[in-house]
C-alpha cells in the first residue's frame, strides 16, 4: 500500500516520539491516530512502554476504515466502533498494513529491527530511547 510510509511518516513515528516524551517512566501508554482521504481512513493504535533503562517496546496494529461515497448511498455509513480496537469498538487489525507500516517505522526507529507478534494483533518492535540510535527517535 503506498500509504503505508506516510502514514508512518505522518501520525505513527510522532505518537510514538509523543508517547515517550511525555510518558518516560513505568507503564504502557497508548493512543490511536488516522491517517486518510476522502474514501477511506487508516488507523493505527500505538502503545510504548519502556523495557529496560534507554530500550522501549513499540506495538502497532492498523486498520482501514472505508467511508466511500458508496457506503453512504449504500445506507451504511461507517459507524463510530469501527475506529476503533476492541474492547472499545469492533475494528480488526489488517496484519499486511500492520507489518508494511511497521517496517516503515522501525526503518526510522532502529533500522534492522525485525517485528514480532504481540499476541493481540499488533507487531512490536524495540526502539532505542538513550545512546546509540535515539537520536533518530527524538529528532
Amino acid at each position: 500500500m503506498v500509504y503505508a510510509d506516510p502514514m508512518a511518516r505522518a501520525v505513527v513515528r510522532p505518537a510514538v516520539v509523543e508517547l515517550l516524551q511525555r510518558f518516560p517512566r513505568g507503564q504502557e501508554f497508548a493512543t490511536t491516530v488516522s491517517f486518510g482521504g476522502d474514501d477511506f481512513t487508516l488507523r493505527a493504535h500505538v502503545r510504548v512502554r519502556r523495557t529496560t533503562p534507554g530500550l522501549a517496546k513499540v506495538s502497532l496494529a492498523c486498520w482501514v476504515v472505508n467511508k466511500d461515497t458508496a457506503r453512504y448511498l449504500g445506507g451504511n455509513p461507517p459507524r463510530e466502533d469501527e475506529n476503533f480496537l476492541p474492547p472499545e469498538g469492533t475494528a480488526v487489525p489488517d496484519a499486511s498494513l500492520t507489518a508494511r507500516v511497521m517496517d516503515c517505522l522501525a526503518t526510522r526507529l532502529n533500522p534492522g529491527a525485525a517485528s514480532r507478534p504481540d499476541g493481540d494483533g499488533h507487531l512490536a518492535i524495540d526502539v532505542p530511547t538513550s545512546g546509540q540510535g535515539a537520536s533518530d527517535v527524538f529528532a
